[in-house]
């Protein structure tokens, strides 16, 4: 290897992550079904993308200054994946998280270098109430002088980095796209990626995915969830309805059991998020028919989830020994 060929710092490791066709867990009516890997990340998120873009956003207009430190309120991909970029880039970094969490993450966060503030769930549940209080938590600390507050919910700088994986996804498939799912959070990632799709290939059914636990997208009334990273409890500031062709509902025990399936099945082991992205595909696929390939999204690694419902899910069915 030569020097030309290393790699600068651990960010030049995010993105270009691979498209993987499913072999077994297929629609039934012969479309194709592919999933981008976005666990392929240096922290296993998708998040990686949104926080560097963030950040390098924020150096150029001057919102980050030198010597300036970071705040975010999340649910923990986002925390993690700035947690990564303010290490490489040496900004303390505050975030406010939740005991509603995975253990993992927190502790990923911690291990990176950030001070974390936890705000006390409802019994370990997404609610619109905790995401309110986390926001607030972060609004509070982001007065401090020389604080940039990412915002991820208000933040449209992290939606050149989703149209960056709408370009590799469309490359990917070969230009062969009918339909596109994704897990609503911030709503980010399914606009940004979205709109390059609709760039480069017209038509593309573009379809949001929410607990429907708590389906405030679609209409329905706020509630608590384990899905985490999607479904705020309320309609996200970066959520576009005239952009997006449907909307479906997926609940915590349909997201979990396809989880399982896809590790077993697929060797794959990503987290319920993704696992509520591919029970909504299956939908798609049929709609859309048999010459059709639809494309979501594995978020993150399951790795991320050992301590939770998630993992216990596959625990509970071991045989006693």
């Amino acid at each position: 290897m030569t020097l030309s060929e290393l790699q600068a710092n651990v960010l030049r490791g995010i993105g270009h992550t691979p498209l993987l066709a499913l072999r077994k867990i297929v629609p039934r009516n012969g479309s194709r079904l592919l999933l981008k890997l976005e666990s392929r990340n240096p922290t296993g998120s998708m998040k990686d993308r949104m926080a560097l873009a963030m950040i390098e956003a924020a150096e150029a207009d001057g919102r980050l200054p030198t010597g300036g430190s970071v705040v975010e309120y999340t649910g923990g991909s986002t925390g993690v994946s700035l947690s990564l970029v303010c290490a490489v880039k040496s900004y303390p970094l505050h975030i406010v998280t939740s005991d509603a969490f995975s253990r993992e993450k927190l502790d990923h966060m911690e291990m990176l270098g950030a001070k974390l503030e936890i705000v006390p769930s409802d019994s370990g549940r997404m609610t619109e109430k905790l995401t309110r209080e986390m926001i607030e938590a972060a609004r509070v600390l982001a007065q401090e002088p020389g604080v940039f507050w990412t915002d991820q919910l208000n933040n449209t700088d992290s939606l050149a980095a989703y149209r960056a994986m709408g370009e590799e996804i469309w490359s990917q498939a070969g230009g062969q796209v009918a339909g596109f799912v994704q897990s609503v959070g911030t709503g980010g990632s399914l606009r940004g990626t979205g709109e390059a799709l609709r760039r480069n290939g017209g038509r593309v059914r573009i379809v949001a995915v929410e607990p429907s636990e708590s389906p405030v997208l679609s209409g329905g009334s706020t509630g608590a969830h384990k899905i985490e990273g999607v479904g705020a409890g309320f309609v996200v500031p970066l959520w576009q309805e005239e952009m997006v062709d449907q909307i479906e509902r997926v609940s915590t025990e349909d997201a979990v059991a396809m989880v399982v399936r896809l590790a077993r099945e697929e060797g794959v082991f990503g987290g319920t998020s993704t696992g509520a992205n591919i029970v909504a595909a299956l939908r798609v696929a049929e709609q859309l028919g048999p010459e059709s390939t639809i494309v979501t999204v594995m978020c993150d690694t399951g790795m991320k989830y050992l301590s939770t419902a998630l993992y216990r899910a596959h625990t509970s069915s071991r045989p006693a020994e």
